[in-house]
């Protein structure tokens, strides 16, 4: 089974997301533009929305990409829905950590924070990383219960 990719960005991200559905396309990676078409203005949260439904709909096959000027506000949207473990990294042992360890599956990137040649290796090193499942499993375990119920108590602890 082999995964694909959806991505989106907002107008902050427009360019980035170019060049990185150019690497993800140069390396034969299944890759979806979910938009925009322009660097008009656009909202985050909309395209947020995009690729996050459509990683619910297909959890095992599908990861989704975000990008916009900083990549907080779309992890920030992202985290919002069930299901959803999104995480904004700048650096390559935080892009394999949260695969590893989180199994991250919705990558947020910040256009003003890191250029086209990081952001491809980073996406890259996040695609080519697996969770590695054992004692992470627990704690994603105990995460994604907050899915679940956000007024229960942290007896959980």
């Amino acid at each position: 089974m082999s995964l694909s990719v959806v991505i989106a960005s907002d107008h902050g991200g427009f360019i980035l997301k170019t060049h990185v559905i150019e690497h993800l396309r140069s390396l034969n990676v299944a890759v979806r533009d979910l938009g925009p078409s322009s660097p008009e203005r656009c909202d985050y949260p909309d395209y947020a929305h995009l690729v996050c439904t459509a990683v619910q709909s297909e959890p095992d096959r599908t990861l989704g990409v975000l990008i916009c000027g900083t990549g907080i506000g779309m992890s920030m949207t992202a985290n919002k829905h069930a299901g959803i473990r999104a995480a904004v990294v700048s650096d390559v042992f935080s892009a394999q950590a949260t695969r590893a360890h989180n199994d991250c599956n919705v990558l947020c990137l910040g256009e003003r924070v890191v250029g086209p040649g990081l952001a491809c290796i980073l996406v890259e090193s996040w695609l080519n990383t697996d969770f590695e499942g054992g004692r992470h499993q627990n704690r994603v375990n105990k995460m994604m219960a907050f899915d679940h119920s956000q007024s229960e108590s942290t007896e959980r602890l």
